[in-house]
């Protein structure tokens, strides 16, 4: 095994981009690098939900370079920064103690592997897909191998992260043909000689990949072909994406009354009180999750046929809508669907800096506290 080695801060930035494309994020959001310089060494990470005060305090304390948050410091702009408002106080003390802020918001919320992912499983449901599926942002690429190379090709787009449908991977297609070309002067062909028409056996590889990581194929597609101009074509796709999208839907191991299933949340999510409101099914077998606010997917769960969508902030309007529709809604609470992301995602940026060769420590916030309280 190589020696790990010192990591910077645009390499967690390229980490976290690499398993929560930005492209996945609303319109609105603003992931990301929040605070930093990109090229500054990073040996110790903190994980938190908001990027406040109390983190940035923890993170100055245990020594970590990076604050990574679920929700982003600056998410409108701002017309100054002063300390009379907390996000220019954590601007101020960031860039003074040369701590970095990084976001994976509404990215992860999206991104197959991510917060309702994490959701889902802590609830027991099985068999999840998105609630709202992905928009597209798929492209095919196609590019000619000489017969004999294929196999190495394929496998530097399959590192690149190409060739994912939905629950496969490696997914590619090849078909053989004849190439011709005629090598001009200064060039330097891997067949046939300069000024003479050529032709050679060669395969059309084609595959899939989201736009995001065009780049990244690019580059190894290059690295791994073995002509010296490499003819590929990128073709924009209008296909919808099975693996991404806002919330989860599945099911249960076994069907359980409404009031067992809000126990199960209330335990698994450990909150402190519960809203109910809506329909009131016999049974809960099918069931949606959003963290944070999704009550916007009402309608969508009860055309999925879900018995319950689990989420948070739910208002009246959508209390009533529910009810309308005989969808149960549980109000975990915003702060509860979405803790979950600090010892969640410190587990998987850990896991995947290591296998990336990253000499990083990753920790979790110690004590973050719901904004409400129930009295």
């Amino acid at each position: 095994m190589s020696k790990p080695r010192t990591a910077r801060i645009q390499d967690l930035v390229g980490l976290i981009h690499s398993l929560f494309p930005p492209s996945l994020a609303e319109e609105w959001d603003n992931c990301g690098l929040q605070v930093g310089d990109p090229s500054a060494s990073v040996t110790r990470v903190l994980v938190a939900l908001d990027p406040n005060e109390a983190a940035l305090a923890q993170a100055v304390a245990s020594g970590a370079q990076l604050l990574l948050t679920h929700h982003p410091l600056l998410l409108r702009p701002l017309r100054s920064v002063t300390p009379g408002d907390e996000a220019g106080r954590v601007v101020l003390a960031a860039a003074r103690q040369q701590v970095a802020i990084l976001s994976a918001h509404t990215n992860l919320d999206r991104a197959a592997g991510g917060l309702n992912d994490w959701l889902a499983a802590r609830l027991g449901i099985a068999g999840c897909q998105p609630l709202a599926a992905g928009d597209a942002d798929l492209l095919k690429l196609v590019v000619f191998v000489p017969e004999g190379h294929e196999a190495a090709v394929a496998e530097a787009l399959f590192a690149a992260g190409a060739g994912h449908i939905g629950g496969y991977d490696r997914c590619s297609f090849r078909s053989a043909g004849t190439g011709t070309f005629r090598p001009g002067p200064g060039s330097h062909p891997f067949l046939g000689r300069i000024g003479e028409t050529e032709q050679a056996a060669e395969l059309r590889l084609e595959t899939i990949l989201p736009r995001a990581l065009v780049n990244k194929a690019l580059d190894k597609l290059r690295r791994a072909h073995p002509y010296e101009e490499v003819a590929c074509d990128l073709i924009p796709l209008a296909n919808r994406r099975s693996d991404v999208g806002l919330g989860r839907i599945g099911r249960l191991a076994e069907p359980c009354s409404l009031e067992n299933f809000a126990a199960r949340v209330k335990s698994a999510l450990d909150c402190k009180a519960l809203r109910l409101a809506g329909g009131e099914p016999k049974s809960v077998t099918k069931v949606a999750v959003c963290g944070g606010s999704g009550a916007s997917l009402t309608s969508e769960a009860a055309r999925q046929g879900a018995d319950v969508l689990v989420t948070g902030d739910v208002k009246y309007h959508e209390a009533r809508l529910a009810e309308s529709l005989g969808l149960a809604l549980v109000d975990a609470g915003h702060f509860a669907t979405e803790r979950i992301v600090v010892p969640d995602l410190a587990a998987l940026v850990g896991r995947i800096a290591a296998e990336r060769g990253l000499a990083i420590e990753v920790r979790e916030m110690g004590v973050e506290t719901e904004p409400f309280r129930v009295v």
